[in-house]
């Protein structure tokens, strides 16, 4: 019998993404588990919104959202966060392609755009705090400091993942492991979005109303 001639390639690392791949790791258990980590992450959320729904207009003879909320310097930081959702996808898109460069250009882009959103919010926290807008004030700021501080939490957990993710395509390149788990990422980028389009309005427009 005859035999069947070895192809060396057949053992080599892939460094690109086939559509077969997609399709398997689209439905694998890592996605499943990430998103029911996301639902899990949706209800703490859910439980602080429906906190500051409850205390935040008890401001104890503190000042209230009009008088201590910037509503030009928090639209920038919305601004600057959902351009940095774009950025991502254009970095999703690169992947499929298996553009190891690009990608790693738009995650840099995208984690630098991180960057801004949290020193942005860090400088909205730490003059509050210098104008006496502490958390211990009143219930209106423990909410409110809770609630955004949790986001920014989150943002910043996202940009360290974003490093993690640059190291790992610089060693192994688009492999299919590095593929999902910047799936993965995407949910994660794409939920703290969607959070903070929610905190905008519910926080910052309905408070310069009150």
């Amino acid at each position: 019998m005859a035999s069947i001639p070895h192809d060396p390639a057949a053992d080599a690392p892939r460094f690109y993404v086939t559509e077969e791949d997609h399709h398997v790791h689209a439905g694998s258990p890592t996605i499943l588990g990430f998103w029911i980590y996301l639902m899990s992450d949706a209800l703490l959320f859910a439980a602080l919104f429906a906190t500051y729904g409850v205390i935040g207009t008890s401001y104890a003879g503190g000042p209230v959202p009009r008088e201590i909320f910037e509503l030009p310097l928090v639209a920038l930081n919305t601004a600057i966060l959902l351009v940095s959702s774009i950025t991502y996808g254009f970095a999703m898109l690169a992947l499929d392609s298996g553009r190891t460069r690009s990608v790693q250009l738009w995650l840099v882009v995208t984690g630098l755009l991180g960057i801004a959103f949290v020193g942005v919010e860090m400088y909205e926290f730490s003059k509050l705090i210098a104008e006496g807008a502490t958390p211990q004030r009143s219930g209106f700021l423990s909410a409110f400091f809770t609630l955004v501080g949790a986001h920014g939490l989150h943002v910043t957990i996202g940009i360290i993942w974003i490093g993690v993710m640059l190291v790992q395509l610089a060693q192994r390149g688009v492999t299919i492991e590095n593929r999902r788990r910047l799936l993965c990422l995407s949910m994660f980028w794409h939920f703290l979005d969607v959070v903070w389009i929610g905190v905008f309005t519910f926080v910052y427009l309905l408070g310069m109303v009150r």
